[in-house]
């Protein structure tokens, strides 16, 4: 090609070979090739199947746990009218749900209230309510804070019969579903007749039939305007509206409601406005909803009787003359700040009285039951029954000298030490170093075989202390045991109900359980318990009928004890501090002692049931004083003086005998 016939050129390429201007360039694509293009459509199938499997999984679960009863069920732990042995009524526990309401059966008026207050659109949304839903986040905008709620009466049903009161994310994700399953299985009247049966409407009562007797003494189909103005206001907070405890509070609500209702034409305004407040009818003398034995007892009944709307009336074993002695001898007992526990029971376990403190409404700890303090030598008595198993006799003498354990030797506490003396002695007298000696022959296991056997469950150590009472037991489990020497059987398991409970499984198939040979254990330990509380430690507890008894102290004198029977009742007594200090001079002999001979003399008195049969060959025994042995001087509240003390006493019993 000749130099004329040259094509034009740009950048060294003939113009022939560059791109049209007036064609579009073909861009190449960008990211991943089009070959991967339908994983992802596989992974958006994948994950509405998964949402799809999340919906049936959910309506699965509602079908198999959830049934549309459940707002219609009467609640799990039901409200319980304790009643005493008597049928006099004594406590009130749990809450009143009574039976479901229908709408069909009420004044249109009454569901109408709750309508217009709760949700006005309920009879036109399908769950949830979109409207409602802005409206509450516009105004709780310009509040600043949680003002309004957007939840409709189904959500509501939701929540209060099928999940819990969270508020989180999940817990709203799982109302709306429930919601619309609900809309789509029932009518709208059956929604709000559940709903209307189920709601909490203060003062422990959930439902429109138990608010309606509880604050009107009606029945919730005879409602009058006011009254059903005032029940649909208090849903929105029971606690702080209900009437019983801020009226006015809760006519202002009432007024809203009214209002309510004017603005969706259910009544016209002029009848809003001329509607008359209501006020509840005056409650009945109130009962207390908790006292130490109802607490006590109150699980075990719950357990004993199917739940059912209402109010369960559950007779207990509780007699109401001697629990007002127990309180009355527990208050008047001089023992300054200290506290003081009382429990009585009948040989066979029914517990009668119980008082766990000086006063339930300062602590309703019950120190009756559920503190575990030592129970000091009353705890003896399992010590001396191993050693009648063992073949010994009241009679049989034993040393009653100091004894090093592993390089512990325990003192006796007056400090007195009388050489050989007898096991009823020993016993009376509530000497340590015969007891730990005791424990030692005889062996601790076997020691703590008898606790067991006699009812205590508490942890007890395989230690040489273990004699003197060092582990901490309850005051009931203690009783218990010395109700099965009053019986004569073991073991007693202390009751509130006037039922034995119903053991079940294998725990019931291996408990061990018997009666004490009359003349190997049982007469003589009777004969032991009635010298300690006649002639020994325990003298000041004595009655004018057989008395038996132990008394028991603990280190420091920290726990002071008496534990005994008498008649048909078998009583324990404790004192102490809260917070373990020392109780000074006192001891098992002193002010537990009187607190029991003062509330045994009354309720002797008034109980009118002789006592527990004896073995046939029982016969009291009384030890004689020894010849040279006189009485000390210094009184048995200083029997824990400082050594200097009681050395001054043995001077002044030397002088006193010639010797």
């Amino acid at each position: 090609m000749s130099e004329g016939d040259t094509i034009w050129q740009r950048d060294g390429r003939n113009v022939e070979e560059l791109p049209s201007p007036f064609v579009p360039p073909v861009l190449e694509p960008e990211g991943p090739p089009a070959a991967e293009t339908p994983k992802r459509r596989r992974y958006w199938k994948y994950g509405l199947y998964g949402f799809a499997a999340l919906i049936l999984v959910t309506l699965i679960w509602l079908i198999v746990t959830a049934p549309l009863s459940r707002a219609l069920e009467p609640l799990d732990d039901p409200a319980m009218l304790l009643l005493s042995a008597e049928g006099k009524p004594i406590a009130r526990r749990g809450a009143i749900k009574d039976k479901p309401v229908s709408v069909a059966e009420l004044d249109p008026l009454t569901p109408d209230a709750f309508i217009a207050i709760e949700d006005r659109r309920f009879r036109r949304h399908w769950g949830i309510d979109p409207r409602a839903i802005g409206r509450a986040m516009v105004a709780n905008a310009r509040a600043g804070g949680v003002r309004q709620g957007g939840s409709t009466i189904t959500q509501q049903l939701a929540k209060t019969s099928f999940l819990s009161s969270d508020r989180s994310i999940k817990r709203k994700a799982q109302e709306v579903i429930i919601a619309f399953w609900l809309e789509g299985w029932l009518t709208k009247d059956e929604i709000l007749s559940r709903y209307l049966s189920s709601v909490y409407f203060g003062d422990g009562v959930y439902g429109l039939r138990a608010a309606a007797r509880h604050y009107f003494g009606r029945a919730p189909e005879n409602l009058n305007l006011g009254q059903s103005a005032m029940l649909a206001g208090l849903v929105q907070a029971p606690s702080r509206l209900a009437p019983t405890r801020n009226l006015p509070l809760a006519r202002k609500r009432s007024q809203l409601v009214l209002q309510a209702m004017a603005d969706t034409g259910v009544i016209t305004l002029a009848r809003a406005r001329a509607a008359k407040l209501a006020r509840p009818v005056p409650q009945s003398t109130k009962l207390p909803t908790g006292t130490y034995f109802a607490d006590w007892v109150a699980p075990t009944a719950q357990k004993a009787f199917e739940a059912d709307y209402g109010e369960v009336r559950v007779q207990t074993t509780l007699d109401a003359d001697l629990q007002r002695i127990a309180v009355r001898a527990i208050g008047n007992a001089p023992i300054g700040d200290a506290q003081a526990a009382l429990v009585a029971m009948r040989p066979d376990g029914r517990v009668v009285a119980m008082v766990g403190g000086r006063s339930y409404k300062k602590s309703p700890f019950n120190r009756a039951t559920q503190a575990r303090r030592q129970p000091g030598s009353a705890f003896k008595l399992f010590v001396y029954l191993a050693a009648l198993r063992a073949g010994y006799r009241p009679e049989d003498m034993i040393e009653d000298r100091p004894i090093t354990i592993d390089g512990w030797t325990p003192a006796n506490v007056d400090g007195v030490y009388r050489g050989r003396i007898s096991l009823r002695e020993a016993f009376l007298r509530s000497s340590n170093a015969a007891a730990v000696r005791l424990s030692e022959r005889v062996g601790r296991q076997n020691v703590l075989r008898a606790a067991r056997e006699l009812g205590i469950s508490s942890p007890l150590p395989d230690s040489p202390s273990v004699a003197l009472g060092t582990a901490g037991v309850s005051l009931l489990e203690l009783t218990g045991a010395y109700a099965a020497i009053a019986s004569g059987r073991y073991p007693v398991a202390p009751r509130g109900l006037p039922f034995a409970p119903r053991d079940e499984g294998l725990s019931s198939f291996f408990q061990r359980g018997g009666t004490l040979d009359a003349e190997r254990d049982w007469g003589p330990m009777l004969d032991l318990l009635w010298a300690a509380a006649n002639e020994g430690t325990g003298r000041r507890a004595a009655l004018g009928v057989p008395t038996f008894g132990k008394t028991g102290t603990t280190q420091n004198n920290r726990d002071a004890l008496f534990i005994g029977f008498a008649g048909n009742l078998v009583v324990g007594v404790w004192i102490g501090r809260d917070d373990d200090k020392s109780l000074g001079r006192m001891t098992g002999g002193t002010a537990p002692a009187r607190i029991w001979r003062n509330f045994m003399a009354s309720a002797l008195a008034v109980d009118g049931y002789s006592g527990p049969r004896l073995p046939r060959d029982y016969r009291r025994k009384s030890l004689p004083p020894p010849e040279d042995e006189r009485q000390s001087p210094l009184p048995e509240e200083w029997g824990e003086p400082a050594e200097a003390l009681r050395r001054i006493a043995d001077k002044l019993d030397e002088l006193l005998s010639g010797r």
